[in-house]
């Protein structure tokens, strides 16, 4: 067994040197998108827009805010007193993302920290899905979604916005030199990929009637595109320009834009204060002029012409002349050679097995990813175990009463898929007990993992158990045992000895699924093997670092399985040496004593 691992432990250095090798030559590290790039990646308004529906007059931005010095920051509900909870995402960068050091930052962020720091008040960030974000603020799970959320009328009956502090276009990204230059190009047999949720999804269904291939995040979508998977891509403006770099094959064909559907924060509609405090703040920081050096910094791009960030009465923030400064650079680079596209395996090898990106990736899935991901499976095992142990003693009760909730529990838990029970157990119960969890859903992960694998380790016992010879459990009861006695002291026993193979099997998988923790918004420290790989992932629109995450995965599971086979083996044969000696003849036995 010792020696097994080595040599899957060797196997496995073996192959990252190998691709190490194979991958530095050809590709350096990408750069890093979750690092504000400054006024020399300006850009101006993009000439090649499309029609869009404009949404008619703006009637949601105030016409002024109230005096910062007449907010009351202890009015404004929020979930903990003095700290505004902030859910956001980590992977549309330069918005909204999670840097190399592992702290969410991006321009939406960065504007929040200085709101907050105006108001007096401290900032939590949470990193979660788009899909789940405006409910979560809704139930609230956060004080704010930051996510550069585009405001439209039916997410507003979900949530109250602040006013405007970004205006997004939406981009159409496809291959080079093929058939789509415009909206007008996509068809219902177009493969139009788009993330799930977002107002980029709404506008390819509800405007272009088209059907969308739905992705999770910016990264996983642009990758397929890449690799010919999807034949478009319809993107937030932002993402689309850090994604699309020089040899991938792609470019930004089209965009278009609607001034009514600014981007704002998210607010639970039930509490108005947070949104009067935040617009307060918002024009505050236009005054000030802390809006334009981050804007500079981090999004520096031409405005819209009939748009502006804030309230009405928000002074227009005093920026560099984008489209000037984005005419000199795209004069300086005018003479570059043109970047020649990437042969379909170096495109691979470039975005699955970069070097360096391992090298970046290896320490932070290690420090932060590994021992989350070990947390989550090992305290929900024990309590899968032991609840599972419970269930399957039950199920196979003599009492109807203890028989069928067991049965009811496993059937319910075994039928809904592991992200409905985290994101119920999560949203539903973590408003409830927020005064004990502090609002961190990281523990209630992990009890939703537990109860999930109470109910498949519940059909492991149960079918252990019930595999022992009923002449035990007679034999028992004839020396004297009572039923109880003789289930808890001679059957179970040698049921859960049957059964451990099966047992490690289901801990394997409690060490996969802690990836779905996420889904519940985790802090940067929370972060377990996959969230930290994503991360990474969209920072630099590379997928090397999940293969990295993958490696630690397979890493942490091939021994488990290895060790399983082994138990089962020695549980079936007992030891080498004494199944040898209980069959050598008593003669021989003798002659070598």
């Amino acid at each position: 067994m010792r020696g097994l691992v080595l040599l899957l432990a060797a196997a496995l250095l073996g192959m990252l040197f190998m691709l190490g090798g194979a991958t530095h030559r050809a590709a350096a590290a990408p750069t890093d998108n979750c690092t504000p790039a400054g006024i020399a990646s300006a850009s101006a308004a993009p000439t090649n827009l499309g029609s869009a529906d404009q949404g008619g007059e703006d009637k949601y931005t105030t016409p002024t805010v109230t005096p910062l010095d007449k907010i009351d920051v202890n009015s404004l509900g929020l979930l903990a007193p003095g700290i505004i909870s902030v859910g956001t995402l980590s992977d549309a960068g330069p918005s909204i993302c999670v840097n190399s050091q592992g702290v969410y930052t991006g321009f939406d962020n960065e504007l929040l920290k200085a709101i907050a720091a105006k108001l007096g008040l401290k900032i939590e960030f949470s990193g979660t899905e788009f899909s789940g974000l405006l409910a979560q603020v809704a139930n609230h799970r956060f004080d704010v979604g930051s996510s550069s959320i585009t405001t439209t009328d039916d997410r507003r009956k979900t949530v109250a916005f602040t006013n405007g502090y970004d205006f997004g276009y939406f981009s159409l990204v496809a291959p080079t030199g093929g058939p789509i230059k415009s909206f007008k190009n996509l068809s219902r047999s177009t493969r139009i990929g788009v993330v799930q949720g977002t107002v980029q999804d709404d506008y390819v269904q509800n405007t272009l009637h088209l059907d969308a291939v739905k992705f999770p995040d910016y990264a996983t979508a642009y990758a397929n595109l890449k690799t010919g998977q999807i034949d478009a891509w319809v993107a937030p403006s932002q993402q689309a320009e850090g994604a699309v770099k020089p040899g991938d094959g792609t470019a930004i064909v089209e965009n278009t834009f609607s001034v009514n559907n600014f981007v704002g924060w998210a607010v639970a509609k039930d509490n108005p204060k947070l949104v009067e405090a935040l617009n307060s703040g918002l024009d505050a920081i236009i005054a000030d002029g802390t809006y334009a050096k981050l804007f500079t910094d981090w999004v520096p791009r031409e405005l819209p012409p009939g748009w502006k960030p804030g309230s009405k009465a928000a002074p227009l923030p005093k920026l560099p002349d984008f489209a000037a400064i984005a005419k000199e650079n795209a004069a300086k680079t005018t003479a570059a050679a043109p970047v020649a596209r990437k042969g379909t395996l170096a495109q691979l090898g470039d975005t699955f097995f970069n070097w360096e990106l391992y090298k970046r990736a290896f320490p932070t899935l290690l420090e932060t990813g590994l021992p989350n991901t070990l947390i989550l499976a090992i305290v929900s095992g024990v309590i899968g175990t032991i609840l599972g142990l419970a269930l399957a003693v039950a199920g196979i009760s003599r009492a109807v009463w203890l028989r069928w909730p067991a049965r009811i529990y496993t059937d319910v838990f075994r039928g809904l898929p592991a992200v409905v029970v985290i994101l119920v157990i999560g949203l539903g119960i973590g408003p409830v007990v927020k005064n004990i969890t502090h609002n961190n859903p990281y523990w209630l992960g992990a009890i939703a993992l537990g109860l999930l694998a109470a109910a498949y380790i519940g059909e492991i016992f149960r079918s252990g158990i019930q595999s022992v010879e009923a002449g035990q459990l007679e034999a028992a009861r004839a020396i004297g045992f009572s039923y109880r006695q003789s289930m808890a002291l001679v059957v179970v026993p040698q049921g859960v000895r049957r059964v451990l193979p099966a047992l490690m099997n289901q801990f394997i998988t409690l060490i996969k699924d802690s990836s779905l923790i996420y889904f519940l918004g985790l802090l940067a420290s929370q972060r377990e093997l996959f969230a930290v790989g994503r991360d990474l992932n969209a920072q630099t629109g590379n997928l090397s670092p999940l293969v990295a995450a993958g490696i630690i995965y397979l890493v942490l599971t091939i021994p488990l399985t290895h060790l399983v086979n082994y138990i089962d083996v020695r549980l079936r044969t007992g030891r080498q040496s004494e199944a040898e000696a209980e069959t050598e003849p008593p003669a021989l036995a003798v002659a070598k004593g």
